[in-house]
This record gives structure tokens, sequence and C-alpha cells, in this order.
């Protein structure tokens, strides 16, 4: 098969945040650690914590008031973006001196694929030095998994924290995988994986033996993906340039006390898709698929969408779409954070609006243009005339999420 000889790594740092203020201040090692959103509002959420806080029952998205009630005696720090944002650009440059083939997932993870350096040194000795090397440089600990692909790299680096290093082939997917009930697998969430109970598909193994056809009317593409997947076959290739696709532009508030009142959501979810709009608008942006994200007071998530057949970037269509979904879908639980997402996003450039009987009326102005066009290339040849060149905005606030913002910039190489 073209694929099998590949050897990919995944690298996951260990309590990211936490970590890098520990090595900043080595002081707060040894003790009870968490970085919190805000300490001193209700909507103070823990961002990440120390593997010392984890030993008293504290994780991440705990509140402050919980995780406090459990361990009086936890340290609170603000996040420090730019301090993350260093350690970050550091980490991945060791990576990239072993490999261009590096893809960074995210400010604290990404894949390399290995497979011309293993020709001549072992991948589990490659893996050790670049353990080794962050520790020392850094002071920051990592978790490495090696596999022929990058689901079960991603999975084997989940298996061993901290500073574990798990190599997890295809041949030990049925006794290392199969076992574990769906929820565990990496790419499955609550909802699919409760649509998956109700099919009794309760194992990774049990979906990895699912009847496709099945799958495929529970869930789409995805169900062929996932079943794909839980028999640990992934075809995705190491892209160094994937983090820069763009996939959806969303916002999300955790809000200052429950609301119960549609208005006050209304009005909450208004700002929402404004910001949305916004960044659509600097990316040059738009969408076809339109999701909200509501947690309730009782944390429990649920999120609904709709698809639509001509794509928007302007507030108030997000918002129509968008509030109808929360009017349908909303239970009258009270509201603890509210989120709205547009996805399946094109370039506005290269997308040009589906013609029918509703539109084709705004399209036709361009008839005598396009008809002036024709003559002038009939004379003069293809190309002649061309439109305006869209040169495009300069990148702005709205442009940049604080994930682009504090991360993707380190990346332009």
């Amino acid at each position: 098969m073209a694929h099998m000889g590949r050897i990919i790594f995944h690298i996951d740092m260990n309590s990211f945040y936490a970590s890098v203020e520990q090595a900043h201040d080595p002081s707060l090692k040894g003790k009870p650690l968490a970085i919190a959103g805000n300490p001193k509002e209700r909507r103070g959420i823990l961002v990440t914590c120390s593997y010392e806080a984890r030993a008293h029952g504290i994780y991440t998205t705990m509140t402050v008031h919980e995780a406090l009630r459990k361990c009086p005696e936890l340290l609170l720090l603000p996040p420090d973006f730019p301090k993350y944002r260093e350690a970050s650009k550091k980490m991945f440059t060791i990576l990239r001196s072993y490999t261009d083939l590096v893809e960074p997932v995210s400010i604290d993870e990404g894949y390399m694929d290995v497979t011309l350096l293993c020709q001549e040194q072992h991948a589990l000795t490659i893996a050790k030095e670049i353990q080794s090397r962050i520790l020392q440089e850094l002071d920051l600990p990592c978790s490495i998994g090696i596999a022929p692909n990058k689901f079960l790299a991603k999975t084997a680096s989940d298996m061993k924290k901290p500073m574990g290093i798990t190599v997890l082939r295809i041949r030990d997917v049925a006794h290392m995988l199969w076992p574990r009930e769906v929820i565990t697998m990496h790419g499955i969430g609550a909802s699919t994986a409760k649509k998956l109970n109700a099919q009794g598909i309760l194992t990774i193994g049990d979906l990895a033996q699912a009847d496709d056809y099945k799958l495929k009317q529970l869930l789409g593409k995805n169900g062929e993906r996932l079943r794909a997947r839980a028999n640990g076959m992934d075809e995705r290739v190491v892209d160094p340039n994937a983090i820069f696709d763009t996939k959806s532009v969303g916002n999300s508030t955790t809000l200052p006390e429950d609301i119960a009142d549609i208005r006050q959501l209304q009005k909450v979810m208004k700002g929402l898709c404004k910001k949305v709009a916004e960044r659509l608008e600097a990316k040059r942006l738009a969408g076809f698929t339109v999701s909200i994200q509501i947690r309730d007071a009782n944390w429990q998530n649920h999120s609904r969408s709709k698809t639509v057949s001509n794509a928007m970037y302007q507030a108030e269509d997000i918002l129509a779409i968008a509030f109808a979904l929360l009017e349908r879908h909303w239970d009258e639980t009270p509201v603890r954070l509210l989120g709205v997402t547009v996805s399946n996003v094109t370039d506005r450039k290269e997308y040009s609006q589906q013609l029918s009987i509703f539109n084709f009326e705004e399209h036709s102005k361009d008839e005598p243009i396009l008809k002036v066009v024709d003559e002038i290339e009939e004379r003069f040849g293809k190309g002649a005339i061309t439109r305006g060149v869209d040169i495009g905005k300069r990148p702005s606030y709205q442009s940049q999420t604080s994930f682009s913002k504090d991360f993707l910039d380190d990346h332009d190489v």
C-alpha cells in the first residue's frame, strides 16, 4: 500500500501554559497551578492546570470557584499569551531542525513526518532526542506518539503523559483500541458518541466492525471516516501549510450570569454575529453553514447547524439563521455560554453565487458589460480585458483571532 511505510510523530506539549509558567518561575514547580481566563469573575474557567493540580482532582474547564473548593492552595495565574507564543515558536524551531515536514495543529501540538530520517536512525532514538532537547533547552515536558499515520500518532501521544513516548502500530489496534469506549476515540464528541451508543455501537471495536451503510445513514461521510480510523486507517499526509487553511470562523462568550430571556439571548447573539461577520470580511471569506453552540446552566453542551445554498458573510444573514436555530432548538434552560460559527467557508473571490429565479435579476445587470467584454475579446484576443483585481484588505485585528494573532504568524516561513 502507498502509505504503509510512513512514520509519523505527534508531539503534544504537557500542560503547556502551566509548564511555561513553571519554566519561567522555578518556584512554581511541584505546586498545584492553574491558568484561568479571569480568576475574579464567574466566567473564570481553568484553561489548563499542572499535573500537581490534577492530582487534587482539578481539570481543564473547571470553574475557578469549584477548583479552589477542591484545592484551596491552588495557585491561579492569568494567561500570558506572548510568553506561550514565544515558547511555542522555540518548540517548533526544534522540530523543524529535523525536517521541514512539520504540521502545527495548535500552539502546543504538531505532527512530523520522519520517514526519511528513519532510514538512518531508529524512530525511538529520534523521538527520545526531540523530547530530551525540548526539556533541556526549554525546560518543557512533552509526549510523543509514533505511528504509521496521523490518527494513530495522535492517539499514541495521549497514552502516556507526562513525558511519554508510545509506539502504536496498525497491528496493535485490535487489542489496544478496540476494547475502549467509543467516546474515548479522537474525533468523537459527546453528541456523536450518543448517536453511536443508541445504535449499540459502544466500543471502538464495535465501530470498526459496524455496517458501512448504517454508519453513513447515521453520520454521513463522517461515519465512513470514523470507521476507517477505528480500523487504524488514515491517509492524511503531514502538510506544513494546512494550518493556514481557514475552515471556520466563530465567536463565543460565557455570560456573566445564566440567561433565560430570549430577547437577552438575541442581543448577545447579535453581537456574536457582528464579530463573526467582521472576521469573515477581514479574511474575504463567506460560508455556507451556520452553527450555534449552547452550554446550559447544567454544563450540558448543545449544538445545531444549518447549511444553505448561497454562501453568506453579512451579520444580518448569519443572525437570521442563528436566531432561527436558537428559537427552534432551545428548551428554555438557562444559558451559560453562547457561540456562533460560520463553517464550510470559501474565498469570496473564487465563489460565484448560484443563479436562481430569485437572484437572476441582480446578476442580469452585468449582461450588457459582459457583451462588451465579449466583443473586445473577439477583436483583440482572449484576456485583452479583465475585471478589476481585488487587492484585498490590510490585515486587521478582526482578521486575526487570538489563535492566529498569537500563533499563526510564527509559522509564516
